[in-house]
């Protein structure tokens, strides 16, 4: 063990009898400075040196909301720096990321993708919108900051947080927000009910994931398909194989690769645990995953492929067995499974993004959605999807050409806290 004291350290070496305590104790307590004294570990990082001290931190003002089954820190975009090369370091202080115990504890992360999030809103740069949207997604253990898709559930804070902070006026008693997400070029109108000029918190709207009940949030995804690579069908086929394995590659609100669950031997209704336990199962839908993203042209390679799109799911047919009647998951309630990764990581739900792809891959004839999906929809308003947390019903406008021109979704949102947000002075801008 050792003790530090002012500027000098004291060894004391070896096992000490017990008789020989009240000498250490007279020594440490009568010899040594009077200053107060820290235990020290021998690991370099733990090593007190007071030019590591520092009181100084960063702040900004900021908002904390849940949209859907996410939360994300909100900033305005005024309020961050002009020069955005400074936005990566300030988002991974907030966040808490890169955090090798994957926890991000000494930030506003919680461990996994849907909650390693910010949003940014801003002035309108499209003529159809009220606001810009920027959506960032964080790595947890690494030090990712990827702009490279969107995230339809925290869409639902969205438009809520610009009527809280009068970046829109709001109707008597309700709103209808336009909205330009930056990341995808798409616009998303966001419904909700509004109270003394603020979005309504309360109400007796449930969805599955989150607990309780909230005021609903209606959203329509205006021509969703070709959000990045501006195709239905990117690689221009209605299905490709990967590593031996067929897969539909579709581009609706989101780049999404579709697998079919029995043909990598799962079942459908595995819960995000069991994926993870799975041998080899990650490994094996990342390695499609990547492909699809060079053959979607979202990157040159396999390793510069972004973490958060495409995103890759297994679907399935409704099961039959004792856990899809306890899941609520049977054939007379909804249209088919779904399992969805985020930035390698199963999803407690399902991305609103996702669901939205879902229902767009369904119509197209052939694609790995379409032979697995029900015949006749347990829900003449859309299709039901079964999810990890419950089921999600989507709707969805088509042309005649089977394209999809809106897509209708429906979720809660809330504000949780706003104030100042902190980061260390060691991140981030100087």
């Amino acid at each position: 063990m050792e003790y530090w004291h002012g500027h000098r350290i004291y060894p004391i070496v070896g096992a000490v009898p017990i008789q020989n305590i009240f000498n250490i104790h007279n020594f440490i307590f009568t010899t040594l400075p009077h200053h107060t004294m820290f235990p020290l570990r021998s690991a370099s990082r733990h090593t007190l040196g007071s030019r590591l001290l520092s009181t100084k931190q960063h702040h900004l003002p900021a908002a904390y909301y849940r949209g859907g089954t996410s939360r994300a820190v909100f900033f305005k975009q005024d309020d961050l720096p002009a020069d955005r090369s400074k936005w990566d370091s300030i988002f991974r202080g907030v966040i808490g990321s890169p955090d090798p115990y994957g926890r991000q504890l000494d930030g506003l992360g919680g461990g996994i993708s849907s909650l390693s999030k910010i949003c940014v809103v801003g002035q309108p740069t499209h003529p159809d919108a009220d606001i810009d949207y920027t959506f960032v997604s964080l790595g947890v253990k690494t030090s990712e900051v990827d702009y490279s898709s969107n995230c339809g559930n925290m869409i639902s804070a969205v438009g809520p947080f610009a009527v809280d902070y009068g970046l829109v006026s709001p109707g008597v008693d309700s709103a209808c927000v336009r909205i330009h997400n930056t990341n995808t070029g798409k616009i998303i109108h966001a419904s909700f009910p509004v109270v003394d000029g603020e979005a309504a918190s309360s109400g007796d709207f449930a969805i599955d994931g989150v607990a309780g009940t909230a005021a609903p949030v209606q959203l329509d995804f205006v021509d969703p398909a070709g959000s990045r690579t501006g195709k239905l069908l990117p690689t221009g086929q209605v299905r490709d194989v990967f590593d031996g394995v067929e897969a539909t590659c579709i581009d609706v609100a989101n780049p999404c690769v579709f697998v079919r669950a029995a043909d990598l031997d799962v079942r459908g209704n595995l819960t995000p645990d069991e994926i993870t336990a799975h041998p080899g199962l990650l490994g094996r839908l990342d390695s499609i995953r990547r492909q699809a993203g060079v053959k979607m042209g979202l990157a040159e390679s396999l390793e510069t492929v972004p973490g958060s799109v495409p995103k890759v799911c297994l679907v399935s047919d409704p099961e039959t067995n004792a856990r899809a009647a306890e899941q609520g998951q049977t054939a007379d309630r909804v249209d088919l499974l779904v399992r969805a990764l985020s930035v390698g990581q199963p999803h407690k739900a399902v991305p609103i993004t996702v669901a939205l792809a879902i229902a767009a891959a369904a119509r197209v004839s052939s694609s790995t959605v379409a032979q697995v999906v029900s015949e006749k929809m347990v829900d003449e308003a859309g299709i039901t999807l079964g999810h990890a947390s419950g089921n999600l019903l989507v709707g969805a406008t088509f042309d005649g050409d089977g394209m999809v021109k809106f897509a209708t979704v429906f979720r809660t949102a809330r504000r949780l806290f706003e104030g100042r947000i902190f980061w260390k002075h060691d991140v981030g801008c100087e």
